[in-house]
């Protein structure tokens, strides 16, 4: 690894506080920026996705994600 590259991990994990929660935040911010450039308001799709997830199959997580909800 360069030091370039530790570099810009430590810079991440600052504000995270680990790399593995840098990645979750990561996927959080994508999602919400896919709802909202789908035209979707983010906090509502966030509240009935985090809302249907327990009892959600898995095998249909799919047709959760903000860019399937702009189709239907």
């Amino acid at each position: 690894m360069c030091l370039c590259q530790r570099w810009h991990k430590r810079k991440i994990w600052l504000f995270t506080g680990s790399e593995r929660a840098g990645r979750r935040a990561a996927a959080i911010q994508s999602l919400l920026a896919t709802a909202k450039l789908n035209g979707i308001e983010p906090s509502a799709w966030l509240k009935d996705t985090l809302e249907k997830l327990p009892t959600w199959p898995n095998s249909r997580l799919d047709e959760l994600l903000p860019l399937r909800s702009a189709t239907e």
